[in-house]
């Protein structure tokens, strides 16, 4: 006999069913007994006697019975299942449940975090994070079908890699090949996917994993994910209108309200101007569930900061405005860039911009930056070289998936949306990691801990 999802119960009107799930809740009405199945497809109510009484919640159950046509009396319209249900035959117990460490059946929000990521095995049952994750698999596959049916080919790239300056700290990964040898962790795909253009695929995207070693908030994890997208021989006006094309099918497929199409165009400067910041949120009702997307332009190329006297407003890798070149050599702060960055809701939600590709214009930005010709040669000479064979003008954009489903579902935290994310003290969920390795494996690996 085969399985049949709670689902599909509804079409099965006095037809036997093997049905497979947990006990959601258990109610006791003389020798009548309800007791309320869930599987990953829905709840449906079984029926039966004393073989009943015995369940708990979240026991496992196997279960053959009878589908029937509820009394119109007891219909509950709030369940799919709600007109009918199962009167057991048979009854089999897979595995019990010990006395839940946490409720899993209401939003779970007011739960101490700590406690939540301790269990998320539990966790992940409440209704709101299977509903989650599920949305989150769905628009993951959306944005693949939506890049795939524009002849872009999706490409993996490494996760280790080489430690290079790009504006967040590196996690590191020791070699025990090489001793006294790193490898880091990618902070983003960007040189990778900058060489996939060079190799002449010119429409590559992912969905990339990506690690940053910095501090935590609500929108930022350790470890996060990007659509990843890279196009050669392209504008910057095209990549906008690409991009935004697909986030609009991407969202209107899966059923949510754009307010605003097309995206509004706002430079950096007006944006500061008149909103105070570079995100901002445009829609008409911010308790709406509208997204509203914007995109902001024209940033400047660099930025002063507390501990160098210039950065990357964006990323060292970003063309500067062709109008702006000759700033570089006297007024380097007064240069425009090719960067944009798209906005949802007052979250930034993906950066990109065109990028250098004039390996002399490379230099220059990585001089400008404080990097010295040996800095330049050992940490970027790959990439200037590539460029020596015939590199393609290019341009991409990375957004945040994990920030696009958290704001399209409502959720205050990106923590909501991942399975197992980190909490705020940088634990991550279950493993309870960073922990101690053994004296062996990091004499493995020649490294001796300070005091």
């Amino acid at each position: 006999m085969e399985r049949t999802l709670i689902r599909e119960t509804v079409n099965k009107v006095e037809q036997k069913v093997l049905l497979f799930g947990w006990v959601n809740s258990v109610r006791k009405h003389g020798k009548i007994v309800f007791v309320d199945l869930r599987d990953r497809s829905g709840v449906v109510q079984l029926v039966g006697g004393s073989e009943l009484k015995g369940l708990g919640h979240e026991d496992v159950i196997k279960v053959i019975g009878i589908v029937k046509k509820r009394d119109q009396r007891a219909i509950n319209p709030k369940l799919i299942t709600g007109e009918i249900e199962v009167l057991v035959e048979k009854l089999e117990v897979l595995a019990k449940s010990k006395a839940l460490p946490i409720d899993i059946y209401g939003s779970g929000l007011a739960i101490d975090e700590r406690v939540r990521l301790k269990y998320r095995y539990l966790d992940l049952r409440r209704p709101r994070l299977q509903r989650n994750l599920r949305w989150r698999s769905q628009l993951a596959h959306l944005f693949r079908q939506a890049f795939l049916a524009r002849d872009f080919i999706e490409i993996t790239t490494p996760l280790l890699t080489k430690s290079t300056p790009e504006g967040a700290r590196d996690f590191l990964v020791p070699s025990r090949l090489r001793p006294g040898k790193f490898y880091a962790l990618p902070q983003s795909p960007q040189q990778y996917k900058q060489l996939l253009m060079v190799a002449g695929f010119e429409r590559y995207f992912q969905l990339a994993p990506c690690l940053r070693d910095e501090d935590l908030r609500a929108d930022r994890q350790f470890e996060f994910t990007q659509v990843d997208v890279e196009i050669s021989f392209v504008t910057r006006d095209q990549i906008l209108n690409l991009i935004e094309e697909v986030v609009i099918e991407v969202f209107e497929k899966a059923g949510f309200k754009i307010e605003q199409k097309p995206f509004p165009r706002i430079s950096y400067q007006e944006a500061i101007k008149k909103y105070g910041e570079d995100k901002f949120d445009l829609r008409k009702d911010p308790k709406s569930d509208h997204l509203a997307f914007a995109w902001v332009i024209d940033f400047p190329l660099f930025e002063r900061t507390e501990t160098r006297d210039l950065a990357p407003m964006h990323n060292p890798f970003t063309m500067p405005h062709p109008e702006d070149l000759d700033l570089l050599d006297q007024e380097p702060e007064k240069a425009r860039s090719w960067q944009y960055d798209l906005v949802c809701n007052g979250f930034e939600v993906g950066g990109g911009g065109i990028r250098i590709t004039d390996p002399q214009i490379q230099e220059k930005i990585f001089t400008l930056l404080g990097h010295s010709k040996e800095e330049i040669r050992e940490k970027f000479g790959h990439l200037l070289e590539a460029f020596e064979y015939g590199v393609p003008p290019h341009g991409g954009i990375a957004l945040g998936f994990d920030r696009l489903v958290a704001i399209a579902l409502g959720e205050r935290s990106i923590r909501e949306v991942i399975a197992f994310p980190v909490n705020s003290s940088g634990q991550t969920a279950v493993m309870e990691a960073p922990s101690e390795v053994s004296p062996d494996q990091l004499a493995e690996l020649g490294i001796k801990l300070a005091n």
